[in-house]
């Protein structure tokens, strides 16, 4: 594996590991995260390779809409667990709360 790649692929996890229960990030917005602006496709092939589990159902399309196809198992998996955390959908997209700085705090700790 390269450097690069392990590289990406831990500051990936961080990310991941760190956005909040019933919150979602978009692909874009982990690769942004984690450092690498440009990547945002390399994010699920990095979740993949995670050598332990990760909330990977809460990275979803820039659009806030689940990425499996729609009325699949993998779609209603990542639906269900969702609306477990308390995510609502209206039409197929994610509602979110207004945000906050809550990821940033998990991620670089409290604002000075």
């Amino acid at each position: 594996m390269s450097r690069f790649r392990d590289s990406f692929d831990q500051r990936v996890w961080q990310v991941v590991k760190g956005i909040p229960a019933g919150r979602v990030m978009g692909y874009g917005e982990v690769a942004r995260a984690a450092g690498f602006p440009r990547y945002s496709r390399m994010v699920a092939a990095a979740m993949g390779r995670c050598p332990e589990p990760l909330p990977w159902f809460r990275v979803v399309r820039s659009n806030r809409t689940l990425a499996f196809e729609s009325g699949s198992a993998e779609y209603r998996e990542q639906a269900q667990l969702l609306r477990l955390e308390g995510v609502r959908f209206d039409g197929g997209k994610i509602v979110e709360a207004e945000r906050d700085d809550s990821l940033d705090r998990v991620l670089w700790g409290p604002r000075d």
